[in-house]
């Protein structure tokens, strides 16, 4: 195992604590009777949403170099 594995779990594990953090823009009661309200749906992340959707494409995009780096490493 290389240092760079370590590293891809630990983003890895980063990403689901941090889109598991998130809040769900859908109800659940939508999905049974077919009323959607669009009241709030153009409306923009502020504050804590902002830095968990922020954090999250940084994240993974970390999370998709180390994976390559990972894979040149093992290949080489």
């Amino acid at each position: 195992m290389n240092v760079a594995d370590y590293f891809v779990l630990i983003a890895s594990i980063l990403m689901i604590v941090v889109v598991m953090l998130q809040t769900s823009k859908d109800d659940i009661n939508d999905a049974f009777n077919g009323s959607k309200t669009d009241l709030f749906k153009d409306q923009k992340a502020r504050g804590a949403e902002l830095f968990l959707q922020r954090s999250t494409i940084v994240i993974a995009c970390l999370f998709i170099a180390l994976v390559i780096v990972s894979v040149v490493l093992h290949t080489t």
